[in-house]
């Protein structure tokens, strides 16, 4: 449901805007501006694209420059941290997405099923179903016939392992968030030593042998904070996803056991 209102909100949005456009264009059409007024649009337009071309290209020049001057060594760590962190973090947000499921609609699945075909009606509905809630439900029913309690220390065991399936990979995110910033600040560190090398080695305090120093040395900083605000980000939706399939997970196994209790009292 809440993906059918988000397409009616962006169709009717593109319409909106589609709307906009005709008045706009029938606007325009209605002033029919003169051959002067035309080939000053021209211009402008051009001069638009062309300085907007320019600015994209000046920031990727910009962007490299400054990761020439942070030094290469240092900047190529900060950038292998970036990528191993978002490929670390895509990774877990893609498995998240997945693993998250309708809990209520698959309980409504499962009681339908125990009602109409008994255990193994329920257990295939959950083997056709992905997601840890899914699974955390197959191995109670697999153990109905143990008894209630045996099927809930069976869905607290397995939880506990689908919790940890959720939360593999989090470490190595956190890894890079901690290691970017600290192989910015050993950047600035060494930065700062070679200013005063040079200072030593010209035997004066010149701004010009100092400023090469400290930009080198803020540079690495400001990289490495980067990736590290970047990596935080994906860290905490990820951790904000685990709680919620988390606690979908037991609220749901607690319904689960229930509907084992009804069905068995029903035989």
């Amino acid at each position: 449901m809440k993906r059918l209102f988000a397409l009616i909100a962006v169709f009717g949005m593109l319409i909106f805007v589609a709307s906009n456009a005709v008045v706009a264009q029938d606007e325009a059409a209605t002033q029919e501006p003169s051959a002067t007024q035309q080939v000053d649009l021209a211009v402008d337009q051009e001069e638009t694209a062309a300085a907007a071309a320019e600015e994209g290209q000046s920031l990727h020049s910009a962007l490299k420059q400054k990761f020439i001057e942070g030094g290469a060594g240092f900047m190529t760590s900060i950038l292998v941290c970036l990528i191993l962190g978002l490929a670390f973090a895509i990774e877990r947000v893609l498995y998240l997405n997945f693993a998250t499921s309708n809990t209520k609609k698959l309980l409504g699945k499962v009681e339908e099923a125990l009602e109409n075909g008994g255990v193994e009606a329920a257990k295939d509905v959950c083997r056709n179903t992905r997601g840890p809630v899914a699974s955390i439900f197959y191995q109670g029913l697999d153990r109905a016939d143990h008894g209630i309690d045996v099927v809930e220390k069976s869905i607290i065991s397995y939880g506990g392992v689908q919790a940890g399936l959720l939360e593999k990979g989090l470490s190595w995110i956190g890894l890079f968030i901690a290691l970017a910033p600290m192989l910015g600040f050993l950047g600035t560190v060494i930065g700062m030593i070679g200013a005063f090398d040079s200072i030593e080695a010209a035997g004066d305090i010149s701004p010009t042998l100092v400023a090469g120093g400290i930009k080198v040395a803020l540079i690495t900083t400001v990289g490495g904070l980067v990736v590290a605000i970047i990596l935080q980000i994906f860290y905490n939706y990820c951790l904000n996803k685990i709680d919620s399939i988390i606690s979908n997970m037991e609220d749901s196994s607690i319904s689960m056991i229930d509907l084992l209790v009804k069905h068995n009292l029903k035989k």
